[in-house]
């Protein structure tokens, strides 16, 4: 089950349970769409790409509630790109 985390982890944006704004890789590492557009759509912890996280509907959000825990691990771009083009 996907924790649906409330914001993005470079820029802190809040990412609400219904944003079309939030983006996920495959360890569900979560930034918004212009931070994605930044990274040039590579995770900077994994690697991996990013896609469209799935919006929970909201009558679930009861019986299965979206976390509260922020993650907020500011990446330094540069050094991020700087590693793209190097691969």
């Amino acid at each position: 089950m996907l924790e649906i985390r409330p914001t993005c982890e470079n820029c802190n944006k809040k990412l609400p349970f219904d944003s079309e704004e939030a983006m996920v890789c495959t360890f569900e590492c979560t930034y918004c769409k212009d931070c994605v557009e930044l990274l040039q759509h590579v995770c900077p912890n994994c690697g991996g790409g990013f896609e469209k996280r799935p919006i929970r509907p909201e009558r679930l959000l009861k019986k299965y509630p979206v976390s509260t825990t922020i993650v907020y691990k500011p990446v330094d771009i540069e050094a991020h790109l700087k590693k793209l083009r190097s691969q």
